[in-house]
């Protein structure tokens, strides 16, 4: 019965010593579950640290179409362009500097009203969060608003990024 109940601590104490996260590089713990780490390491799914988000991102729906550029400036630095359109008088669009930063991108749109939003990135689809700061109210017109908008992949090249356009002909991410 002693080593019944000895072989059972033992048991228990190796699996919660297994599922506890394993320190990142830096002696950081990772955000990824074990599960997510064993999926990235054996390639079933892309480690969002080393894939660039620079390229197209674009979704059609019966509303419009939501766009997103993101292409590396000449110093190298991420600038990212996009348009949400929600219908003939509503949408948004703005154009900003991002940062990846692991499975998050921030963007940091320009003009004198601050908006910045952290989006989730996870290598094949950007995603806006389902609360955006007030101060991107102004990157919209009527009651659109980028609260949840989503933008799936449909090219990794920064060329592709350069010749998106908006629903009026003007480049997103300053093309040629």
């Amino acid at each position: 019965m002693k080593r019944a109940s000895l072989l059972l601590s033992l048991l228990l104490v190796a699996c919660q010593r297994d599922a506890a996260p394993a320190p990142a590089e830096g002696g950081a713990t990772p955000s990824a579950s074990g599960l997510e780490r064993a999926a990235i390491e054996t390639g079933v799914i892309a480690d969002v640290r080393k894939v660039p988000p620079v390229g197209l991102y674009q979704r059609t729906h019966e509303a419009g179409r939501d766009i997103l550029c993101i292409a590396p400036d000449r110093s190298g630095h991420l600038r990212f362009g996009l348009e949400a359109v929600f219908g003939r008088q509503e949408g948004c669009r703005g154009q900003g500097t991002a940062r990846n930063a692991g499975d998050k991108l921030i963007l940091r749109f320009q003009g004198g009203d601050q908006c910045l939003i952290v989006a989730q990135y996870d290598g094949d689809q950007i995603m806006m969060p389902g609360v955006v700061d007030v101060n991107c109210a102004s990157l919209c017109e009527g009651k659109g608003s980028l609260e949840g908008v989503s933008f799936p992949r449909i090219a990794s090249m920064a060329r592709a990024a350069l010749d998106a356009r908006d629903r009026s002909g003007a480049a997103l991410c300053g093309g040629g």
